[in-house]
């Protein structure tokens, strides 16, 4: 017993104090030879005199990882013994990233790899090529197989994997015996561990009491571990019509500690587009969010590369020493080209055009241009607000401006209007500008006197005394540095009473010469005045004033220019004018009362005259007969007295000869009146002394008596009812009425009369 236990403790002592070591077989290194050429010779038929070179692994390629060039890199060559050169042989490729990572040319046998490879992502690729006739389509030589290793470049930092380490010494150990304590213990790894400390009595002999016990040890989170980008190199693809702001892809970087020891913070190293773009860090899920800070072109380039920085946000000052907690990944943008509207040169045209300038002139021209890689041609359109406003036109190819109306600047100054330009490949895509153009003025207008065109002298005014300042105004636009001259026009500048003093700002003065002026003697004079501007070409004007002599004072100051304060006494003031003109209506209305007096009187006299039968009332107190009674009443009385003397001449006309009385001839009795009234219009029209037209002429005639008999009252019967009117049906329709009133009682309706 005592013999197997010093043995098991002997075995212990060299396998657990590291005495002995397992051995690990050692990977065979071959040094291969390395060919001058990468050329692979496919196996087939091969001449039976080829020598093989010894130690060169003949299907095997090499390729760098992380390859930054910009062109593809290049791998290899591979070549069958029946390629003559004659291109009569196609080479093709399959296998493992085939197409994807690596292409090869048909023709020569080229292999290149068309993307960057990480060697610790994958570190060789298995792949088989082939020869083939190219007319027959059929292989030459069985299919062949073959690797590429990636090769592997220090792009990464070495790493303790289970540091740091903890050991002790027993205080009895030998010299060069060391025993491993508890290995390093890391959370992310396993949050819980369970020890065994064993105590041992080394006082005594070997194989001694020992007493053990078992401690659960809970580990506590730390900031430990810096974050590290799963990869070196992050590809995105971006539309060039992106938004600003947007986000337009993610990278992530692993950071295997737990909660706020895991946040990550990003940033862009400052280089290649670090302008363009910006990066954050989403909470939820600790992604760097890349958004756009500009606007992208792709016309102008097509990609961007830049670096992104990712680092622990709370760091831990205990592990300082570990290194930096950072790490850092390229991110490649490629901009995607879009189809976009065309683009003007300026983003505003201004233009000048004169207002007389004739229709159809070029007064302009705008651009715009495709800058896509296809480029399209480009049509331009005039965007007018209404069909009124027409007053340009556009060459709809090459956006020349010309006038299609006459201008008028005093109507319109200035035109605003936007142009439209479109793609002749894809007329939907449209951009606008907008043109001002300013209507140059045309001096067309001549100046003119400002208002007043009046003004007052007064009569004792002296020679040379300014008595009014006149300026000039222009309807034209006038241009700075305007100027306007005053002068008398050359008819007036003989003997003036008047002239015009030229103050060469603008103004002028009229100027007295003479000394005095006499309002007896003129009132009123007319002084003409032309004023001509500086514009191109030159207009003038004359223009007349009108200056009024009035009566002043000592001071100059104007105390009439009426006409009749002419014939008043000098110094007459208003009060006593209004009492003059009072004390004349006064005897006015006095002189019209008394002519109405007088002309009252007259005719009061004139009223009481009995000379003339026409003005006097007769009055009868006996009751005529009716209309066929002539005897009770003298007619005759209401006749004119001048128509019935026959045998005198009329006294409103002078007759050319003397007529003799005309003999009218006695009138039937039973004539009608129609006849008698035409019988006596005809002898006045021939009679030559006849009253004037416009007279009345009266005749004393009474129709014969009608089948009626006379309907007056008087020698009727006393009563009605003594009366007797069937007689009335018997006069015809025209009596109708009154037989059916006055005739029997009960033939009678009042509801029948109409």
């Amino acid at each position: 017993m005592l013999t197997r236990n010093c043995l098991s403790l002997l075995l212990w002592v060299l396998f657990d104090g590291g005495l002995l070591t397992p051995l690990q077989p050692q990977p065979q290194q071959t040094l291969a030879t390395e060919p001058r050429e990468n050329v692979i010779h496919l196996p087939g038929q091969r001449s039976h005199f080829q020598r093989v070179k010894r130690g060169w692994v003949w299907n095997q390629f090499f390729v760098l990882e992380e390859y930054m060039g910009s062109e593809p890199q290049y791998v290899g060559k591979l070549h069958s013994d029946l390629d003559k050169g004659e291109g009569t042989v196609k080479y093709t490729l399959s296998g493992d990233g085939a197409g994807t990572v690596f292409t090869i040319d048909e023709t020569t046998g080229d292999i290149h790899a068309i993307r960057s490879l990480d060697r610790e992502e994958k570190p060789f690729y298995t792949l088989r090529a082939q020869a083939v006739d190219i007319e027959t389509r059929k292989p030459l030589e069985p299919e062949s197989e073959f690797i590429i290793k990636v090769q592997d470049i220090n792009d990464n930092e070495p790493k303790f994997l289970d540091g740091p380490y903890v050991a002790t010494v027993p205080e009895m150990s030998p010299v060069g015996v060391i025993r491993t304590a508890l290995p390093n213990m890391d959370r992310e790894v396993k949050e819980q561990y369970q020890v065994l400390i064993q105590a041992k009595d080394m006082g005594g002999q070997l194989g001694g009491l020992a007493g053990t016990t078992i401690v659960n040890i809970t580990l506590t989170d730390v900031n430990d571990n810096p974050p590290r980008f799963p990869k070196s190199i992050f590809h995105l693809k971006v539309p060039e019509s992106s938004p600003i702001g947007s986000a337009i892809g993610r990278i992530r970087a692993v950071d295997p500690d737990f909660g706020q020891n895991a946040e990550i913070e990003y940033n862009i190293v400052p280089g290649d587009g670090g302008n363009l773009f910006d990066i954050v860090t989403d909470e939820d899920t600790q992604e760097g969010v890349i958004k756009l800070k500009k606007p992208l072109d792709f016309e102008t380039k097509k990609a961007y590369t830049f670096k992104v920085e990712a680092s622990n946000l709370h760091l831990d000052h205990r592990f300082h020493s570990a290194g930096p907690f950072k790490d850092t990944a390229t991110v490649k943008i490629s901009v995607l080209d879009v189809d976009e509207p065309p683009v003007f040169s300026k983003p505003l045209y201004t233009m000048e055009v004169y207002e007389d300038t004739p229709v159809g002139t070029i007064i302009g021209a705008v651009t715009a241009q495709d800058l896509d890689v296809g480029s399209s041609a480009v049509r331009y359109f005039i965007d007018w607000k209404s069909d009124g406003d027409s007053y340009f036109t556009i060459d709809g190819n090459e956006g020349t401006i010309a006038t299609n109306e006459l201008l008028d600047r005093e109507s319109t100054a200035q035109y605003n209007f936007s142009i439209i330009a479109s793609k002749v490949s894809n007329p939907l895509l449209t951009s606008k500008v907008n043109i001002l153009i300013n209507v140059l003025d045309v001096n067309e207008f001549p100046p003119e006197i400002s208002v007043p065109y009046e003004t007052a002298v007064c009569e004792n005014a002296k020679p040379g005394q300014i008595i009014q300042i006149v300026s000039a105004a222009d309807r034209d636009l006038s241009p700075a540095g305007q100027q306007f001259s005053f002068r008398l026009s050359p008819e007036a500048a003989i003997k003036p009473n008047f002239t015009v003093r030229d103050f060469r700002n603008n103004t002028a003065g009229i100027e007295t010469r003479r000394n005095g002026y006499s309002r007896r003697q003129q009132e009123l004079y007319f002084l003409p005045v032309v004023i001509e501007d500086s514009s191109y070409p030159v207009q003038s004007s004359t223009n007349t004033m009108t200056i009024r002599v009035c009566r002043c004072d000592s001071d100059g100051t104007i105390l009439s220019c009426n006409v009749e304060a002419i014939f008043l006494p000098v110094g007459l003031s208003t009060g006593a004018l209004i009492a003059i003109l009072l004390c004349i209506v006064i005897l006015l209305a006095i002189v019209v009362l008394y002519v109405a007096l007088r002309r009252q009187k007259k005719k009061d006299t004139l009223m009481t005259s009995k000379e003339d039968i026409r003005d006097n009332v007769i009055h009868y107190d006996d009751e005529g007969g009716g209309e066929e009674d002539t005897q009770a009443f003298d007619i005759g009385a209401l006749r004119n007295p001048k128509v019935i003397e026959e045998n005198k001449i009329r006294r409103d006309i002078k007759p050319d000869s003397l007529c003799l009385p005309r003999q009218r001839p006695p009138m039937e009795d039973n004539t009608d009146i129609r006849d008698f009234i035409h019988q006596r219009l005809q002898e006045n029209d021939v009679d030559p002394t006849a009253p004037p037209y416009d007279s009345l002429a009266t005749y004393a005639y009474e129709g014969s008596g009608s089948v009626a008999e006379s309907l007056s009252s008087i020698d009727s019967l006393t009563t009605e009812a003594d009366q007797d009117y069937d007689y009335l049906t018997d006069w015809g329709p025209r009596f109708k009425v009154l037989a059916d009133m006055f005739g029997e009682e009960e033939s009678y309706n009042p509801d029948k009369v109409t």
